[in-house]
């Protein structure tokens, strides 16, 4: 069973502020990264979150060459039938307007639905990032999962399914590392951990390297990750070919969470 978070965890979420605040200093390494291909990006929000909150990442994903998209949605109050209708109709949208396949990237919940999304339209999804998302045991290691419950009137455990790279943070506060955590089952599957507050992943330097490196990716020659440069900033990189239980930091966290992650399918 995925428990949440310690509550002491909380006392790292103001590290968010300090996340964006750096990426000025980090520019000349984000500008970097690889340049993308046009191909449309949709952008999900968290639980209770809104489109402002992913603006600076979609600044940086069209200053890369993507065509970045907010889900035009409002805030995201949880998931329900008529809202799944309407994320699907705009992945729908986007795909007939630019003619390609589409890569869905969300943060937190809005992981959990673009996962979701990939499982009903294979055929219209390139890839799925998902940055602190609990898709392992559903909202079970997730602190906001009550206040979910009372928004939405459901437990979201069965909005599931298979996605490429999982972006998560051992010092997480609101999501259990462990439940964004996928079990490798082949080698398009990934586990990137990353120094990072929750509220922070969006804004978080790191991560933004990691999602324009693999939104880069060729569809039919995909790699898996390696950093550039800055290793000692990952603390693991998981996937089949090279099953890397996390260190440094993440030593304090890590045993049963590598051994989860180095796991087969189940």
């Amino acid at each position: 069973m995925i428990r949440p978070p310690s509550p002491l965890l909380l006392l790292f979420e103001g590290r968010a502020a300090l996340e964006l605040g750096s990426l000025p200093l980090w520019w000349p390494a984000l500008k970097r990264q690889p340049e993308g291909d046009g191909h449309p990006v949709l952008v999900l929000p968290g639980f209770l979150a809104n489109s402002r909150s992913t603006a600076p990442l979609r600044w940086y994903l069209e200053n890369r060459g993507y065509s970045a998209h907010r889900w035009r949605l409002g805030r995201n109050y949880g998931y329900d039938r008529l809202l799944h209708l309407q994320m699907a109709a705009r992945v729908a949208e986007l795909t007939e307007r630019f003619d390609r396949k589409i890569s869905l990237l969300g943060w937190s919940l809005g992981g959990v639905y673009a996962r979701e999304l990939a499982k009903e339209a294979q055929e219209l999804v390139r890839q799925v990032i998902t940055l602190g998302s609990p898709f392992r045991g559903g909202a079970r290691g997730s602190r906001v999962r009550g206040l979910y419950e009372l928004v939405t009137g459901e437990d979201p455990a069965a909005v599931e399914d298979e996605f490429i790279t999982s972006i998560y943070t051992l010092s997480d506060s609101i999501v259990a590392w462990r439940a964004s955590i996928e079990r490798l089952a082949h080698d398009r599957i990934e586990n990137i951990g990353v120094l990072s507050a929750h509220f922070g992943l969006g804004v978080n330097p790191t991560a933004w390297m990691v999602i324009a490196d693999r939104l880069a990716q060729p569809e039919d020659d995909w790699q898996p990750f390696e950093p550039s440069s800055h290793r000692y900033l990952y603390t693991g990189i998981q996937n089949v070919n090279r099953p890397e239980p996390p260190h440094g930091l993440g030593e304090i966290f890590a045993d049963e969470g590598a051994a989860e992650a180095s796991e087969g399918p189940g």
